[in-house]
């Protein structure tokens, strides 16, 4: 299904409205007449303003649990609990069912933004004195080639402010 905007889905219900058929609306739109249905549907029940509000309309978790149990325990229809609801889409609510049910009958609420960074612990270094024979030489191969590293940073580095400098006097 492409996706529309709320001035086409106002256009789809006044041609509807007007008599044309949604099987026809269905091929001018590109949208399965099944969702053209549920639309007017919609907005049938609900008035045209039911398109004016935002675009990702947030339900609490009050809302979803009731909306779940309508389906769940009052055995009423997706269908009719997204229109009762004024959903402008009936899949929401079928994919919060499906993880209601995978999740042990809890709503799961998601989290919105980037999930914080795990803090690294630090390792707990020994004292120098307290490493055996090989943990010394072991140490002291790494900050031999952390130094070595470090040393040909600084000289690249160097070498870098050099040229520039050199560029910039000859400019001059």
């Amino acid at each position: 299904m492409s996706k529309i905007t709320n001035k086409e889905r106002l256009e789809i219900w006044e041609k509807w409205k007007d008599g044309e058929s949604t099987i026809r609306l269905s091929h001018e739109y590109g949208i399965d007449r099944s969702r053209i249905q549920y639309l007017v549907q919609v907005i049938e029940r609900h008035g045209p303003d039911i398109l004016r509000q935002g675009k990702n309309r947030k339900y609490s978790k009050k809302i979803k649990e009731e909306m779940i149990n309508k389906v769940l325990l009052e055995d009423q229809s997706i269908r009719n609990t997204g229109i009762e609801y004024g959903m402008s889409s009936d899949t929401p609510l079928r994919l919060w069912i499906r993880s209601y049910k995978e999740n042990g009958y809890v709503i799961l609420e998601k989290k919105k933004g980037r999930p914080p960074m795990k803090e690294k612990k630090p390792k707990e270094e020994k004292n120098y004195d307290e490493m055996t024979d090989a943990e010394k030489i072991e140490y002291l191969e790494k900050k031999a080639l952390y130094l070595e590293a470090e040393n040909e940073y600084l000289k690249k580095l160097h070498a870098v402010v050099q040229a520039r400098k050199a560029r910039q006097r000859k400019k001059k």
